[in-house]
């Protein structure tokens, strides 16, 4: 059974830096792309970066381009997305997705986790 699920979200000031995960269970990130997608209320979701399931090339949106980086550790089975410098308009709910053929600014992923809130405000 895939299961991907995300972890660390919260509420944080402007200017902080916060580092989600996406645990993930049911295969192994040799064989899937993984990306992560955020959406704010009222907004449509929004693609924010990926990376590849070999040899873990990135592909990061221009607009979080220079704040977010992700990673993976392939023991733990686990992506990660590290965000600095973050603003309030980073407010949203973070889901990390799933799939192996996807891949880049497309929201064809098979599986998604359940979101993580993220709040930027002071």
């Amino acid at each position: 059974q895939v299961q991907l699920v995300e972890s660390g979200g919260g509420l944080v000031q402007p200017g902080e830096s916060l580092r989600l995960s996406c645990a993930i269970s049911g295969f192994t990130m040799d064989d899937y792309h993984v990306a992560w997608f955020r959406q704010a209320p009222g907004n449509e979701r929004e693609w924010i970066l990926c990376i590849s399931s070999v040899p873990g090339d990135t592909y990061i949106a221009d607009s979080v381009e220079g704040r977010v980086t992700i990673s993976r550790d392939n023991a733990k089975n686990t992506v990660y997305l590290q965000m600095d410098s973050l603003k309030p308009e980073d407010t949203a709910v973070y889901y990390c997705a799933a799939d192996s053929i996807a891949w880049g600014p497309t929201d064809v992923y098979d599986y998604w986790g359940q979101g993580t809130q993220v709040t930027v405000s002071s």
